[in-house]
């Protein structure tokens, strides 16, 4: 399940990526605008600034804006960054694969065979999911929603 965390990042990252103009953000801004609480994303924005995901600027006019282009940011990553792997079990995961301790044959596990099937159908959609893509997805839906 999608923790709040990564929710609230995904809706931060929507207004760093809807934001006219290269002048950064301020960290208040970006709280009010996406209703997440200030202190949770501060940690958020952190985390996403190591991955390169986002940029800060301190100072008088300081602020965070995106790190690459809303093209080159996708869903996985962003859930990765936060969340960890995508994977419902470690043994399942491409970034941190784990053995299961109790597991007599990874090679003939069935469960594992279906746990990988579920990862690779959701590394699929969520890598190919950009947060260029989703942002112009939610201005279509606004836009339709008003004409109705």
């Amino acid at each position: 399940m999608l923790s709040q965390k990564a929710r609230y990042a995904l809706r931060a990252l929507f207004v760093l990526g809807e934001h006219e103009g290269n002048e950064p953000i301020m960290i208040a801004d970006i709280a009010e605008q996406a209703k997440v609480p200030r202190k949770f994303l501060e940690q958020i924005l952190l985390d996403m600034k190591r991955r390169g995901i986002v940029h800060s600027q301190r100072g008088k006019f300081g602020g965070y804006t995106l790190g690459r282009d809303p093209d080159d940011i996708d869903f996985a990553e962003v859930i990765r960054v936060i969340d960890g792997p995508l994977a419902l079990s470690p043994c399942a995961s491409r970034t941190a694969y784990r053995r299961c301790d109790d597991c007599e044959d990874e090679t003939t596990c069935a469960i594992r065979k279906v746990l990988l099937a579920v990862r690779d159908a959701t590394a699929e959609i969520l890598e190919s999911r950009t947060l260029a893509q989703a942002i112009m997805d939610e201005k279509t839906a606004k836009k339709r929603k008003r004409r109705n």
